[in-house]
């Protein structure tokens, strides 16, 4: 695959894209910044609000409004009006803790983690079900930095990894329920490997993962065998996210958290990028109730 900037668009940690297909374009975030934007392919920004603090994830909702994690927030947003209303509060965790990556799930609920920020990380975090009465549900605890969520073709897979744990694991998914069976273990990419960060799955069942050390793209099986492995022109992808009407667009987002010296030997890293894949993604859920 060959990967291109999409326009000028650089990020300074650009993560959580999803493919809206009523609108025919991408949502996603620059987290430090608290920017949510908008873009369309083979274009650039089309719309961009500021939210006034972290914007970590985000997903779709039924109505149309989007699901948006914020630092320690969960909001519905309108992204034709403005408006947001409050869904949820993060309690019962250091203040040092934020909301980190999220999606919508099968079973229509938010799916979200946290990541201690503090220097020396400890497995403090968890990941939680949001439904539609707006109450945390722990699902998963004792990580470092939940991330890469994401559902196989059929629902009855969920994909999970910490990138500070620097694994990945595969869980049963009940679709009408939201339950989760025990973590099976598939894959402990080091650092060389690919340090595993946002992910997604395409229609074979095989799970994407951006390889947030190594500059590469990783494609598991459910069993955790590498299948293929795709270069990048940055150092430090975050999220993968299948795109397009028929979702054979693959759209990866990155950081720019480097030195001047690498950042002037990556003069992408930022960027959003596209390139054509050779096999379509999994269509995203919405949230219900919303």
């Amino acid at each position: 695959m060959r990967f291109e900037p999409v326009g000028r668009l650089s990020l300074g940690l650009g993560e959580g894209p999803v493919w809206d297909e009523r609108r025919n374009l991408v949502f996603l975030c620059d987290i430090p910044t608290g920017r949510l934007l908008a873009i369309q392919l083979g274009d650039s920004q089309v719309d961009e609000w500021v939210l006034g603090t972290n914007v970590c994830s985000l997903g779709l909702c039924e109505s149309g409004r989007l699901v948006v994690s914020l630092a320690r927030e969960i909001i519905l947003f309108d992204p034709e009006t403005g408006e947001r209303e409050t869904l949820a509060h993060l309690d019962g965790e250091l203040e040092t803790n934020r909301l980190n990556d999220g999606k919508v799930g099968p079973d229509g609920a938010f799916w979200v983690g946290t990541t201690d920020q503090r220097p020396e990380r400890q497995p403090i975090c968890s990941l939680y079900r949001i439904g539609a009465d707006g109450k945390f549900a722990v699902k998963k605890s004792g990580l470092l930095i939940s991330n890469g969520l994401a559902w196989s073709p059929d629902g009855a897979s969920m994909y999970h990894s910490d990138s500070g744990g620097q694994w990945i694991e595969r869980h049963d998914f009940d679709a009408a329920t939201g339950e989760i069976g025990e973590g099976v273990r598939i894959a402990t990419p080091g650092e060389a490997d690919g340090r595993p960060d946002g992910g997604a799955t395409d229609a074979d069942g095989f799970y994407w993962s951006a390889g947030v050390s190594a500059g590469c793209l990783n494609r598991y099986s459910p069993e955790g065998v590498v299948a293929g492995k795709y270069p990048l022109p940055v150092p430090t992808p975050t999220m993968p996210c299948f795109c397009g009407p028929d979702l054979k667009t693959l759209l990866v987002t990155s950081h720019r958290y480097l030195s001047q010296e690498r950042l002037e030997a990556y003069p992408l890293s930022g960027a959003v990028l596209v390139a054509s894949s050779p096999v379509a993604g999994v269509p995203v859920a919405r949230m219900k109730g919303f």
